[in-house]
């Protein structure tokens, strides 16, 4: 009687300690019944039970074989009528060559510190071959030469074309670095030439139209533009300078100080003369000057 009574007093603690199954099993198919080599077919697995549960689906670590993983879709929980559907899809696909392939995939259950693993029933696909096998293994299909040549698209060679410009640069580096000296007077003296062609013709451009108009803005553009084209060349700024202040920069030269009194004469007295000579004379005297100063200072260049 006292074994009785303990028998009865350690069943409920014994059924509380054993771990309840699970209500249902994992379901896997392949949604297509055959598939080629290397092609992809989609695996889903589902699984229905209680809203409770906590349940985890394999990931992209679990073990495929024969199948390689290449991706999966989950889809959220739902819940009606009491049951919860878990579902998932993969996306696999297979190089083996054995006829029927088989996958099982388990899905994990969590119980406090424990999980069950509960494992689906294998589902089965079957391998859509391609080429016809052959009956006779020890008898290979002959094969026949073609020795033709097949045109092949040329392609840039980018490696050896690449050596070549950093070989050329460097070179190019190098002259420039070992003749730098001479390829700038070089350069400023190409400059010098350009902008004294400039010069002589715009000035010979503003004493035509002084010729044909005789308006004092030309004469005053023709002076301007000469008193700028030396402060270019010389580097100086003489343009903002009196006419007594550039006749005392040139050293009282004789046809600067004749050309500017003449032309002020014009300019600010308004004193034309008669005779055209006077003003020929200060436009002559002026591009003269200025020709001699450039073939000064492009002879030191």
């Amino acid at each position: 009687m006292y074994l009785l009574i303990n028998i009865v007093l350690l069943l409920p603690v014994l059924a509380l300690a054993q771990p309840t199954a699970p209500d249902s099993l994992p379901r896997g198919a392949f949604q297509r019944a055959g598939v080629r080599v290397g092609e992809i077919v989609q695996y889903e697995l589902t699984y229905r039970h209680a809203p409770g549960l906590a349940v985890i689906f394999p990931d992209s670590a679990a073990d495929f074989a024969p199948f390689e993983y290449v991706g999966r879709r989950y889809y959220a929980t739902r819940t009606r009528q009491g049951r919860s559907l878990d579902r998932a899809v993969y996306r696999l696909r297979t190089f083996r060559l054995d006829s029927v392939q088989t996958l099982s995939l388990p899905v994990t259950l969590l119980r406090g510190r424990d999980t069950l693993l509960l494992a689906t029933t294998p589902a089965r696909v079957r391998l859509v071959r391609t080429v016809p096998p052959q009956t006779d293994v020890q008898a290979p299909p002959a094969l026949r030469p073609n020795l033709q040549l097949l045109p092949v698209v040329d392609r840039f060679n980018y490696p050896y074309w690449l050596a070549g410009l950093a070989l050329v640069l460097l070179v190019a580096g190098s002259l420039v670095l070992g003749f730098r000296r001479s390829l700038r007077r070089r350069y400023r003296r190409y400059r010098l030439r350009k902008n004294h062609a400039y010069f002589l013709a715009q000035y010979a451009r503003h004493v035509e139209r002084f010729t044909l108009s005789r308006s004092l803005t030309n004469m005053e553009r023709a002076i301007t533009l000469w008193k700028n084209y030396l402060s270019a060349l010389e580097e100086n700024n003489i343009s903002s300078l009196t006419t007594r202040e550039i006749v005392a920069h040139y050293q009282n030269d004789a046809d600067v100080g004749l050309a500017l009194r003449l032309a002020d004469r014009v300019v600010y007295g308004n004193q034309f003369s008669e005779d055209e000579t006077e003003t020929d004379l200060a436009f002559v005297l002026l591009r003269t000057f200025a020709e001699r100063q450039f073939q000064k200072i492009y002879g030191v260049s």
